[in-house]
């Protein structure tokens, strides 16, 4: 969405309320649904329109600061719909306007290069930026000199984070509709019925008068954009003008007085009219927004399209944010995550999952808390397996290696639950299958990519069904004990622990195989990150050298029969204090030789807790210190 100030509705503009139409209100999710998956939901008001081939879906950003996970809300928001459109057979087209044509009106304090990695402004070629404030991002250089503008490199920054979640978006760039003519007849009709424009925007913005003009100029001389247009001759397609000043919330970018003449390809419409001027341009079906454009935009952009353009505005659909570890993302501050680096501790499927919830209520992506999501997200696709099965006339999907919920378990299952899981599951694990597995349906050992794009009709038939056949084979590491074998660097003692803890069967398929210790990779990464109780190394392969005196043996050995007998973390925590106290062994002391014993240090997580997540075998031997 474009970056231009808010424009606050003074008390005199609300005095002159306008009546929204029925069809335009963007709180589209609140009340009784249609369907349990509100995507399903919102692609039937769209097909209650009748909507020619192909149906537009649309996002949009303004390219500013670092393009974050946050900034993904509309295009997996959107593709969610979009595939529940392709899924009932109709072409869909989902594009992404990049709002370049914008001006800089401030400098950012964060920048992302190609591949993620954010940096300071100062780390790169401020300069490129503080020289060209007021002008289109699109006319200045990349800071970091790897792409043609600084606007076409945070478009590339996007649209990276779309192929990694294999998600089929089309980027568009704002300047090239300009360049190309796409806004002429627009902008000519405007300007030709300017008054009208006027008199519906002023219901919106006091600032609107009898000299204002709903264009702003590339002043020719300086390259900023002016908002003070002296002339206006539609049939000659072309604006006189004044490079002005341009207001930029509490400071001021000088405009050079320059006074000339610009075509309609050499500017820019006003945010208030460009939306909707792109809702008519590319022909756009429905558009997911926040709920800041819901009070703010949304009223205007649809009485444009109405009462200015005699267009109808797309089918709405307003989202709550979600916040960043309990705080909302914050570009300037860097509290902000990108989705490469998400995916370095989740996998694509986890990720998309996350936006298959509810858009219409407020929740926490939270990095401290991925191993709840991650479990959200198993507990979900474990749903539908076994509505699968429930399904099946034979009852069976191959489906026996997962831990998948019995008959009985899905019996007892909330009804909705199930609804969406049959929904979502699919659209979630299309782009993971159509990189795991090629177009005879055999696996890909190793694959370069973790999702692809899938829009054939064909291809996207064919991913289903191995997605309700042989993909039922899969198996999924609680995310947990992936952490814990990401404690040791051996690969094979990985596989190992987790064939003998009973996670992946030993008459597994290779690839089930691979794919199940995938995990460990990722949830090792989030362990990093968040220097949680697995971030440690686990001394597995011999035990560390440690004094013992005859009690603390008698204490360990006795703890050992224990845990050899009792799961509960808890449980285990408790008695590693009443062990010690028994034997008259300080409490810290205790503590201390387990750590040694498992660690080879002073220090660690919570040992009870942690030992419970551990194979006994091995936690075992270790505190009977068998070598």
């Amino acid at each position: 969405m474009s970056d231009e100030p808010a424009d606050e509705e003074t008390e005199s503009a609300a005095d002159r309320p306008r009546e929204m139409h029925p069809d335009d209100d963007p709180y589209v999710l609140q009340g009784p649904q249609p369907h349990a998956f509100w995507a399903e939901s919102v692609a039937e008001r769209i097909l209650d329109r009748d909507p020619d081939e192909p149906i537009v879906i649309k996002g949009g950003i303004s390219p500013s600061g670092v393009p974050h996970l946050g900034n993904m809300n509309e295009i997996v928001r959107g593709y969610f719909v979009a595939e529940a459109l392709r899924d009932r057979g109709y072409e869909v087209r989902q594009v992404f306007t990049a709002d370049d044509r914008d001006p800089l009106r401030k400098l950012p304090r964060k920048l992302a290069d190609l591949d993620g990695n954010i940096v300071e402004l100062g780390d790169v070629n401020a300069g490129a930026l503080g020289r060209n404030l007021g002008k289109p991002y699109t006319d200045i250089p990349d800071p970091f000199g790897c792409c043609d503008s600084y606007g076409e490199h945070f478009s590339n920054l996007i649209e990276r984070s779309a192929e990694l979640l294999g998600i089929p978006v089309e980027m568009v760039s704002n300047t090239d509709l300009y360049e190309e003519g796409e806004f002429e007849e627009l902008t000519r009709y405007l300007l030709d019925n300017r008054e009208t424009a006027r008199e519906v925007l002023s219901h919106y913005q006091d600032k609107v008068d009898d000299e204002y003009v709903p264009f702003n100029p590339i002043c020719e001389e300086c390259g900023k954009i002016t908002e003070t247009v002296t002339a206006v001759h539609p049939d000659e397609g072309t604006v006189e003008y004044v490079c002005t000043d341009m207001e930029a919330g509490d400071r001021t970018i000088e405009g050079c007085g320059h006074e000339g003449t610009a075509t309609f390809r050499e500017g820019k419409l006003p945010w208030r009219f460009e939306w909707p001027g792109q809702w008519q341009v590319l022909g756009v079906d429905h558009e997911p927004f926040g709920k800041d454009h819901a009070e703010g935009s949304w009223p205007s952009g649809s009485d444009v399209a109405r009462n200015v353009l005699d267009v109808e505005p797309p089918v709405p659909m307003a989202y709550e944010w979600f916040t960043l570890d309990g705080e909302a993302f914050s570009s300037s501050s860097g509290h902000v995550i990108m989705v490469q680096d998400v995916l370095e501790m989740i996998e694509p499927e986890v990720l998309r999952y996350f936006f298959t919830k509810d858009p219409s209520k407020a929740r926490d992506f939270s990095v401290e808390h991925f191993d709840l999501l991650v479990d959200d997200f198993d507990a979900f696709e474990r749903t539908y397996y076994a509505e699968k099965r429930n399904g099946d006339s034979d009852g069976s999907d191959g489906d026996s290696a997962t831990g998948d919920a019995t008959d009985t378990d899905v019996t007892d299952a909330d009804e909705k639950a199930a609804e969406i899981a049959t929904a979502a599951y699919p659209p979630t694990i299309r782009p993971t299958l159509a990189a795991r597995f090629d177009v005879d349906g055999e696996p890909v050992p190793a694959p370069e990519e973790n999702s692809v794009p899938v829009t054939d009709g064909d291809r996207r038939a064919q991913l289903d069904a191995l997605a309700d056949e042989r993909f039922g084979e899969r198996v999924r590491l609680p995310y947990t004990f992936a952490a814990v074998l990401g404690m040791t660097d051996d690969p094979a003692l990985r596989e190992d622990i987790a064939r003998r803890e009973g996670h992946v069967p030993d008459d597994a398929p290779e690839w089930v195989t691979e794919f199940a210790l995938s995990r460990v990779a990722r949830a090792r990464e989030w362990a990093r990150r968040t220097g949680n109780e697995f971030d440690y190394e686990l001394k597995r392969a011999e035990m560390p050298a440690v004094d013992l005196d005859s009690e603390t043996e008698a204490a360990l050995d006795e703890l050992a029969d224990f845990v050899a007998s009792h799961d509960d973390p808890d449980e285990i925590q408790g008695e590693i204090y009443e062990t010690a106290k028994r034997h008259d062994i300080p409490i810290g002391d205790f503590f201390s030789v387990g750590y040694r014993l498992f660690f080879d240090d002073e220090q660690g997580p919570k040992l009870g807790p942690f030992l419970a997540k551990l194979d006994d075998e091995f936690v075992v031997s270790r505190l009977r210190r068998d070598e």
